[in-house]
């Protein structure tokens, strides 16, 4: 038998056995130890970190199975030994063929104490490009994890976040991390007070007290950045549950000159008219839209693009193509006049913000000669080079 994490500043831990005499001589050994039969699943001993020791208990159990975990105090004293007593049974082995197999919560509560554990998390950023200059407007910061994490990706994180109802403390974690990196790459002066950054949030943490509009305002001008450089980004791909609350969160972050981004739009669950309530500055196309735009076939995915571009005219939002990856899909784009995008034609994430590539150097690109309806009904010809 192992232990499954050894956590640094452990107060507590416990142990799980089917054996009832293993129990009973850990309380004997132990003074300080509380042993507890849970019916017909066998029994847990908990114990101070320093005394209830993988040796101890080899010793003492002489070929019984057992596990043992630490209790994490950053959980809710409601759930911190029932996750501890997850994580033993697993150990043990036996989980399976005592009916207490890993439960989804379980699990998702093991990733995120495996994500605050690692230290080698970093921020990447992206560059979102004006379509019309090919000059780099704002980059997104991305959030890459740790090579600890093995191959989970930071999409189970979120998932893991949420079934475990721990979005805050995500957010938390994401939200200081970027902005002390934020802090660390902008230019110094005037050109460095214009370079602006997108960072993503969960709308459950946007409607948390530690996320209101002046709280993270003051975090942010605390690193040395103003809110005009900040572009809060929020996912559409989780359901907005409580959208009046919302709104009154995203008028506040505007008001003090916060920009305000609903990603993957047409991907998730809002819809226009959630969309158009929120207000929102900027309106992210999602990359299953975008992607193949350009192609003769892809009339229904023109027609999506066209109908993002006339609806955020009429609510005064700008929009954002993400996931560009082919010049044809890029012209088909500021065709229909797409104000920004980006994507891995455009420019790839780094660890610093970097230009745009230069798309208009090369000599031996195919001009191509296309002609569009754009969102006011007139109709343009566009001359630009094409791959």
């Amino acid at each position: 038998m192992r232990l499954f994490r050894i956590r640094q500043g452990s107060v507590e831990r416990l142990l799980w056995t089917r054996d009832s005499r293993l129990a009973s001589m850990l309380k004997q050994q132990l003074l300080q130890a509380r042993a507890i039969e849970l019916a017909d699943s066998g029994w847990c001993v908990i114990a101070p970190a320093q005394d209830l020791t993988q040796d101890l208990a080899t010793r003492l159990a002489q070929g019984m199975a057992f596990g043992i975990a630490d209790v994490d105090p950053s959980e809710p004293p409601t759930e911190r030994y029932l996750v501890a007593l997850g994580s033993a049974v697993q150990i043990s082995g036996l989980g399976d063929r005592i009916g207490m197999g890993e439960t989804p919560e379980i699990a998702s509560r093991k990733v995120m104490s495996l994500f605050f554990a690692c230290h080698e998390h970093h921020v990447e950023f992206q560059p979102i490009v004006d379509l019309g200059t090919l000059k780099a407007h704002e980059w997104e910061c991305l959030f890459r994890l740790s090579p600890g994490m093995g191959s989970i990706t930071i999409a189970d994180v979120v998932e893991a976040a949420l079934a475990a109802r721990r979005p805050v403390d995500l957010d938390t974690f994401i939200v200081d991390a970027t902005l002390a990196r934020i802090a660390e790459v902008a230019e110094p002066g005037p050109a460095g007070r214009r370079m602006k950054f997108g960072v993503n949030f969960l709308p459950a943490s946007l409607l948390a007290p530690s996320f209101e509009a002046e709280v993270l305002a003051e975090q942010v001008r605390a690193v040395g950045l103003s809110p005009h450089q900040i572009i809060v980004e929020c996912t559409e791909q989780q359901a907005f549950h409580d959208v009046p609350r919302l709104k009154k969160q995203v008028r506040a972050l505007r008001r003090l000159g916060f920009g305000f981004a609903v990603d993957d739009a047409g991907a998730g669950y809002a819809s226009f008219t959630v969309i158009a309530a929120l207000e929102p500055t900027i309106i992210k196309i999602d990359r299953e839209i975008v992607q193949g735009v350009g192609n003769k076939d892809a009339e229904a995915k023109k027609a999506l693009v066209e109908a993002f571009v006339s609806f955020s005219r009429r609510i005064g939002a700008q929009t954002i193509a993400e996931g560009i990856e082919t010049r044809r899909d890029l012209l088909a784009l500021q065709d229909r006049e797409v104000d920004f995008g980006q994507g891995y034609l455009l420019g790839r994430s780094s660890r610093t913000p970097v230009q745009p590539r230069h798309l208009r150097d090369a000599d031996d690109l195919t001009l191509v000669i296309s002609t569009a309806a754009s969102w006011d009904g007139a109709v343009r010809t566009r001359v630009a080079s094409g791959r």
